[in-house]
């Protein structure tokens, strides 16, 4: 079991504590939420939105108002109106995400802080199936290209989610769900151009094959222009990709159901790094280097029913991807997840899974980096359990819950949480939480091996400086306490408001190790290390504000607004003078949304979205203030026209530097493109 300061034990009895704190609060309840099922999502009132359906916070499904969670749901009329083409855009309009495009195809993105090319701290989902990275810790971002037409919606979870979803969900869970293939069938096309999505396109089909199979298969391309570096030269940062793939809904039995679905990609993107030429190099030096990339997935997810109160949920998915970068990843991950869940108890609902993960990596390296071992083989298994208490009928649910995780680095590791939501009227639910979530190491933290350049002693002693992995690093821990209120306030106005506390420990510092000598590459030199250590802890809070106000019956109004403090320290014992004050000052203190939707005469509609953030004192990235607008047509039944315009109010910004260096910023331009959508 990995060494922690505080032992898996004492963080179960504080989690147990808060729980009787959390029960003990809560006053006798009134009537519950109603239970209606909403329908046509452009047509329900607010109240209606607030009961959809969600998954991502306890694997079940409950109604929004209901989640003791920090929960924004994307809907797919959300994506219709946003204007976006890609996922990281979509994921602005959520208070408490920080989004930062660092060039023209990578992004930062976290929750609640903590952000870099890479955040760590963020699991993402695709129904389900993890697209985080073992290598790097993170998501590549750019390759997450699913078509958005298939997209139902994506829930986002604020705050930890380690009891449900594993290591890793710590400060965060996004979940994309799609569309069954029933819900996408018959031919869609989609297409436009500007000038930086200067072509783009999906060509759809959906159809059926015998009685109880329906399904969908679809191609996908689009070719992205460059941004601008810092002198407004060519940023080298263009990139396209081409993408296919499907899915199937079979009905087996009256029991059994099968989900099929996968797909394959191939592109190429532009990469502004940093490299270092030779062992002699000084520093590493500006670089544009062209990306092979290429992967794919196969997922398949067979439902069974024994009775209305007994159902288990087999899946099993294969994961493939190549980046022919300087590290030179090449990994494949097979997951294999069972759950169960029981209802049969009155007044509970129980969930217990079992999970196993293999991840296979091959890393051919390069001067600039590789991996130490260039191939490895790691395993992961766990399992969770789950109780969800009525303690007053339709006024009072307890949810406990608990994971026990085993991984290839650091061994075992135990995450409990309790969570407690209270119905005190119709229109209003009153929740809050504690848990406890950790970040597993990846193998860059554990095996990276990145020269960052050299010097001679005036003996003509070659010294060359190094980033090392550590074999031994720690998980990175959290114990996060919430507090929520969400309210429909009447039938055109609902607010949604949640603040968290986070108590940081293990965090990762950089700090000097022993020297050594070494005779390859040539010439013969003494290399000076740094490596990962966990040295450093501290705390954040924050308040998030969402809220929806339909103010006539064609004009909607959604305002967003988040707030968060880090205060970061390291431990007496640590060297690094950097890491603190890059943890906190790569969040912006206050970030601000406001989305409007006009439904205008003769099919037109006009929605625009603005967006401030702060700026980031670490970094030196000044605050902006995004507004981007789309003028839709809807001239037929199933088509329609849509003009966008992306970036408008300055021409040129950047919004975030990667202290990693492993991307150069350029700049985001101000863009607009076409698009024209068709379903026969």
């Amino acid at each position: 079991m990995a060494v922690k300061n505080a032992s898996w034990a004492n963080r179960a009895r504080i989690i147990a504590r808060a729980g009787g704190v959390l029960f003990t609060i809560v006053a006798l309840a009134l009537p519950a939420w109603p239970q209606k099922q909403p329908g046509d999502l452009t047509n329900v009132s607010l109240e209606d939105l607030m009961n959809l359906e969600v998954v991502s916070v306890s694997k079940t499904e409950q109604k929004l108002s209901r989640a003791a969670a920090a929960v924004f749901v994307i809907t797919q009329e959300d994506i219709r109106r946003s204007g976006a083409t890609n996922i990281p855009d979509l994921l602005r309009m959520v208070p408490g995400i920080d989004v930062a495009q660092i060039d023209a195809n990578v992004w930062a993105i976290s929750v609640r802080g903590l952000n870099e090319r890479f955040a760590n701290e963020l699991l993402v989902l695709v129904d389900g199936r993890s697209v985080y990275s073992a290598a790097f810790g993170g998501v590549y971002w750019e390759t997450l290209d699913v078509p958005l037409e298939d997209i139902e919606r994506i829930e986002v979870i604020r705050g930890p989610g380690g009891s449900v979803w594993g290591a890793n969900a710590v400060n965060g869970v996004i979940n994309i769900i799609t569309k069954k293939a029933a819900e996408t069938q018959g031919v869609l096309l989609d297409g436009g151009g500007g000038n930086i999505q200067q072509a783009f396109g999906t060509l759809q089909y959906g159809g059926k094959a015998g009685e109880s199979t329906q399904y969908r298969a679809y191609v996908k391309y689009f070719n992205n222009d460059h941004f601008a570096g810092a002198s407004g030269q060519d940023g080298g940062d263009g990139w396209h990709l081409l993408r296919g793939g499907f899915r199937t809904d079979s009905i087996l039995t009256t029991s059994d159901t099968l989900m099929v679905q996968g797909d394959l990609y191939t592109g190429l993107e532009g990469d502004p790094t940093l490299t270092v030429p030779s062992i002699t190099s000084p520093a590493p030096v500006p670089t544009q280097l062209p990306v092979n990339l290429s992967g794919g997935f196969i997922q398949g997810v067979w439902d069974h029913t024994y009775s209305p109160a007994s159902s288990t949920s087999l899946e099993i998915s294969y994961d493939r991807y190549e980046r022919h970068d300087t590290l030179g990843d090449e990994r494949g991950t097979l997951d294999v997840n069972f759950q169960h869940r029981f209802t049969g108890w009155r007044r509970q609902n129980l969930l217990w899974s079992f999970e196993y993960r293999r991840s296979d990596s091959n890393s051919h390296g390069t001067l600039v980096s590789e991996l130490v071992p260039a191939s490895l083989a790691t395993n992961l298994y766990s399992a969770s359990g789950q109780d969800e208490i009525t303690l007053l009928p339709n006024r009072l649910i307890l949810t406990m819950g608990t994971r026990i995780e085993h991984n290839y680095y650091t061994g075992f590791n135990v995450m409990p949480s309790a969570r407690v939501a209270w119905t005190p009227g119709q229109r209003q639910t009153i929740w809050a939480a504690v848990s406890d979530a950790v970040r597993s190491p990846s193998a860059k933290d554990a095996g990276i091996r990145s020269d960052r350049g050299s010097f001679f002693e005036p003996d003509g002693t070659l010294v060359v400086l190094a980033f090392l992995g550590n074999p031994r690093l720690d998980d990175e821990a959290l114990i996060a306490y919430e507090l929520g209120y969400r309210t429909a306030i009447a039938d055109r106005l609902s607010l949604d408001c949640a603040a968290f506390y986070n108590d940081y420990h293990h965090q990762e510092t950089i700090e000097p190790a022993a020297p050594f000598f070494e005779n390859t590459p040539a010439p013969p030199h003494l290399v000076m290390p740094i490596t990962y250590e966990n040295l450093m802890h501290g705390e954040a809070h924050g308040i998030e504000f969402a809220a929806n106000w339909k103010v006539t019956n064609r004009w909607t109004l959604s305002p967003g607004y988040g707030f968060e403090r880090l205060h970061m320290r390291v431990a007496p014992t640590s060297q690094d003078t950097t890491s603190a004050a890059e943890a906190e000052g790569s969040t912006p203190a206050h970030a601000a949304q406001l989305r409007s939707h006009l439904d205008l005469s003769h099919g037109f509609a006009w929605d625009s979205s603005a967006y401030f953030v702060d700026r980031l004192v670490a970094i030196g990235v000044p605050s902006y203030t995004r507004l981007d607008t789309q003028l839709s047509w809807q001239f037929a039944e199933r088509a329609s026209l849509s003009l966008v315009g992306q970036n408008l109010l300055q021409d040129h910004h950047a919004e975030f530097v990667d202290d990693t260096e492993s991307a150069r910023t350029t700049l985001i331009k101000r863009s607009a493109y076409a698009k024209l959508s068709w379903r026969f």
